[in-house]
């Protein structure tokens, strides 16, 4: 993959949204500890885009064994996806509000079940806005899609693979977390032995677009296969898509730290480890 495959600008997407195939637009207003996203979304969106709740549509019900946001089902995900309008003959652009670090679970979902024409909104609602492009209010029904998801396009890994890893793991949370000063949300502080730590919000700029290629290629040197794990397999899927805007293929640790954590019989590290071995 390039930059052009993952992510599209607020111009070339106006421009898009106004030619005679117009994208499936998504918007994935969700953040950690916040439930606010539907009411967002009402009060604001690109026109014509399909709200997406990630809890209950991009995830499967959360347990302890399997981590707070499981894959869903596939003929779940599939279902959600029609209704969504999603179809074999149309590409797909997601955003939301916290620069693609929400919205690339459904990049990352689509693309595994075999979406091939999914790309990231870069810099969310916020570049659109600043780009004085119009939003709208209320509730988007589109047509019903007809999409057939197939999973496995994209790689992912299990625990077991995670703990005897031998490439580069990224640990996407914040350092903080990753160090194991602070945990919110899972039972133990601390990361997957092995792991390095290398924060999501890195990836961005301050006007929350992601870094120039270089940029990311400096940050993101990595040596051999690479893995990627968060707190609950969302916001790691906006590192895989930071990766492969690079060019970098990365398999998900679905799982990630929640159900790790949630495993007495799983080792856990604490410390810091700040940069990967460049290539």
């Amino acid at each position: 993959m390039t930059r052009s495959d993952v992510l599209v600008t607020a111009d070339d997407l106006a421009a898009a949204l106004a030619g005679d195939e117009p994208p499936v637009l998504l918007d994935v207003r969700w953040a950690l500890g916040r439930t606010d996203g539907h009411d967002d979304y009402l009060a604001a969106h690109v026109p014509g885009a399909v709200y997406v709740d990630l809890d209950t549509e991009l995830a499967a019900p959360a347990t302890p064994r399997d981590g707070r946001h499981p894959l869903p089902d596939v003929d779940a995900l599939e279902a959600s996806a029609r209704r969504w309008g999603v179809r074999d003959d149309r590409p797909v652009v997601a955003y939301d509000a916290v620069g693609g670090t929400s919205a690339a679970r459904v990049w990352w979902l689509l693309r595994w079940a075999g979406v091939p024409e999914v790309r990231l909104l870069d810099g969310g609602l916020a570049a659109w806005t600043a780009a004085s492009l119009p939003v709208e209010a209320g509730t988007v029904t589109p047509e019903p899609g007809d999409v057939v998801l197939v999973p496995g396009s994209l790689s992912t890994i299990d625990a077991d693979q995670a703990a005897s890893w031998t490439g580069s793991l990224l640990d996407a949370r914040a350092a903080e977390r990753y160090a194991g000063e602070v945990e919110p949300v899972d039972p133990r502080a601390g990361h997957i032995p092995g792991a390095v730590s290398m924060p999501t919000a890195g990836n961005l700029a301050a006007d929350g677009r992601f870094l120039p290629d270089d940029a990311l290629r400096a940050r993101l040197a990595v040596d051999g296969p690479v893995a990627v794990y968060c707190g609950s397999g969302v916001t790691a899927a906006h590192q895989i898509a930071a990766l492969a805007s690079i060019g970098v293929p990365a398999a998900l640790y679905p799982g990630s730290w929640s159900q790790w954590s949630n495993d007495p019989e799983r080792p856990v590290a604490t410390g810091t480890t700040t940069a990967a071995t460049p290539a």
